[in-house]
């Protein structure tokens, strides 16, 4: 079974280098819930203002989080549609790895495979 999706392999190694972080997961988890300014985000973390910013960037390079201004200020939003590709590649894997082990329990199920 071949893994089909519609990211790019370079994509799907940005979503899943982005996420392999706990406040880049963080910011996503709260950008879900409701946007936020990237000062709001920077407020709840102990790193710079700048530390936060690079964060939210890493996230927008990988299409997790969308970024525009509103004043002065950034405004930081997750992507829905974008979460949603990342989910169906991981459905798939799971499918993949629950399709591979079903095929070692027949084996191991057939008496005549046990010599």
């Amino acid at each position: 079974m071949v893994v089909q999706t519609d990211l790019s392999d370079a994509e799907v190694d940005r979503i899943f280098r982005a996420l392999a972080d706990r406040t880049r997961r963080d910011i996503v988890r709260r950008t879900l819930l409701r946007e936020a300014s990237v000062s709001e985000l920077a407020a709840d973390y102990d790193m710079s203002f700048a530390a936060v910013q690079k964060h939210v960037a890493v996230l927008k390079e990988a299409g997790l989080v969308v970024k525009h201004p509103r004043g002065r200020q950034r405004i930081v939003r997750a992507d829905p549609d974008q979460i949603a590709r990342a989910r169906h590649l991981l459905v798939r894997l799971e499918e993949l790895w629950r399709d591979r082990f079903g095929q070692l329990d027949d084996v191991l199920a057939d008496p005549t495979t046990q010599e």
